[in-house]
């Protein structure tokens, strides 16, 4: 790979970097909600979803840590 290729994959990191910050917010205060929802409301279809919605940030987070790592063993 050429320099020109590496610098413009190595700008692609902080942006990776930025967006995983703002998923892993949004997946700390949605996790918050789920910890302080009423034990009523735990059988509920929106307790469901909101679970469901935490492990799939979860799993993006996985994702984009994958990509960072794919891209730094990409331009060494």
């Amino acid at each position: 790979m050429n320099k020109k290729r590496r610098e413009l994959l190595k700008s692609a990191i902080p942006f990776l970097t930025q967006a995983a910050s703002i998923i892993e917010r949004a997946a700390e205060q949605e996790s918050d909600c789920l910890d302080n929802m009423p034990d009523s409301l735990q059988d509920t279809d929106r307790y469901e979803k909101m679970e469901k919605a935490v492990d799939n940030l979860e799993a993006a987070l996985e994702h984009i840590e994958n990509a960072q790592d794919c891209i730094s063993e990409a331009i060494t």
